[in-house]
């Protein structure tokens, strides 16, 4: 039992223009402030803002390398400051509570995402995942 409330390790992620370039594409996203530097800078940033919902699927791609993504019951995100393209960032979480529901055991997961060059949380979020056979994977 004690693996279950283990998380593995934080992963380290430079959100690079490329990646954010894909995302737009494939989410319908073409806010200028997410891959125009001039408009980012008209904006007031230094640099094009990273797509938050890609930093969510950062934070989902990591918890669903640790658990089954069939057994995600719950996951919700809260975007608290803006992370910039060529930033890099540092995505994990931490099991915070066991509960029980209808469908059996579940482990709450504690998600994060975090600025590497000021420790910022630029995003937090919360999982449900449903334990099966004993294991999260």
């Amino acid at each position: 039992m004690t693996e279950l409330l283990s998380a593995p390790a934080p992963t380290l992620v430079v959100v690079d223009l490329a990646a954010t370039v894909r995302y737009q594409g494939a989410s319908g996203d073409f806010n200028p402030l997410h891959h125009d530097p001039a408009f980012a800078a008209a904006a007031g940033y230094d640099r094009p803002v990273a797509v938050g919902m890609h930093l969510a699927g950062l934070m989902s791609t990591w918890l669903t390398g640790w658990c089954d993504p069939d057994d995600v019951r719950r996951f919700a995100v809260r975007f608290r400051a803006p992370v910039l393209v060529g930033d890099a960032v540092r995505v994990g979480g931490e099991v915070v509570e066991r509960r029980w529901a209808e469908d059996g055991e579940r482990l709450v997961v504690s998600l994060w995402c975090r600025r590497v060059d000021d420790e910022a949380t630029a995003v937090t979020g919360e999982a449900e995942c449903l334990v099966t056979d004993g294991r999260t994977s």
